[in-house]
């Protein structure tokens, strides 16, 4: 399942880049071929005229155009980001990634970086896959949107940059819940205990610690180590007492006294 971004949100964030080159150009017929050589203000004019009626696909190609034609102008920079943009909201994330990428390669420390770093991370997120497959991806969407809030934490993409890497968190704690109940489906007790002690430890602010806590309980029991299994069950009461996790603990920690209590007791 993917966490959708709204697209809303990112024409939001738009960077003062979108802004149409008033005077620089006429608009003529030429401005639907985007492979025939003009000048750079004509270029960004129609680049710009085809986002604007969101035809991405062909801005996008406008817009690499002006770079194409055009690679020393101050246009290029700015038909750089632009044409990253325009990809990303045609859903071709590869291309978004790429542009994004190059222009960080080319112009680093560019005053837009930030929000060529927010594209890559936001480009990733969009292709997150529902736990049951590969996380690669979600990893890449951690990984770049990490980076924005380590390099520039007070810039405007930020926040949100800091929200969905919660949400990408708790995505992957949720992978390691799912394979962790595999191998404890399958009696693979050790397997599933690793999983679920891995959510626990790496993922501490998620919503899946306390089934996980609860199924460390279960795991341990099963193999064998009941004060490990009690420590687990104390952790998940003392913070999560009122979820039917806990419960659940309780009541396997209850079985399991009952059951030792009854194997000491001698034969009569």
């Amino acid at each position: 399942m993917r966490i959708p971004l709204p697209r809303t949100l990112a024409l939001a964030l738009l960077p003062v880049l979108a802004l149409s080159v008033t005077g620089c150009a006429k608009r003529g017929g030429n401005k639907d071929l985007p492979y025939v050589a003009r000048d750079v203000g004509t270029l960004y004019t129609a680049a710009k005229d085809r986002l604007d009626r969101h035809q991405y696909k062909l801005a996008a190609a406008l817009f690499d155009e002006v770079e194409r034609q055009h690679p020393y102008s101050v246009w290029a920079r700015r038909a750089q980001l632009m044409g990253a943009f325009s990809y990303y909201l045609n859903g071709d994330y590869t291309e978004s990634i790429a542009s994004a990428q190059r222009f960080l390669a080319v112009h680093p420390g560019n005053r837009d970086a930030p929000y060529a770093y927010y594209l890559v991370g936001i480009s990733y997120y969009e292709q997150i896959a529902d736990v049951t497959r590969d996380q690669k991806i979600t990893q890449q969407a951690l990984d770049s949107l990490g980076e924005l809030t380590r390099r520039y934490p007070n810039s405007r993409y930020a926040a949100d940059a800091r929200l969905k890497i919660d949400l990408v968190r708790d995505h992957l704690a949720g992978k390691e819940m799912e394979i962790g109940r595999f191998y404890e489906g399958r009696g693979q007790w050790l397997a599933a205990a690793n999983r679920f002690r891995a959510v626990v430890d790496q993922y501490q602010t998620t919503t899946h610690v306390p089934e996980a806590l609860m199924r460390l309980t279960e795991t341990y029991l099963a193999l064998g180590l009941p004060t490990e299994a009690n420590k687990s069950a104390a952790v998940l009461g003392a913070n999560y007492a009122g979820t039917d996790w806990y419960k659940r603990a309780y009541e396997l920690m209850q079985d399991n006294r009952d059951k030792l209590a009854k194997a000491q007791i001698p034969a009569g």
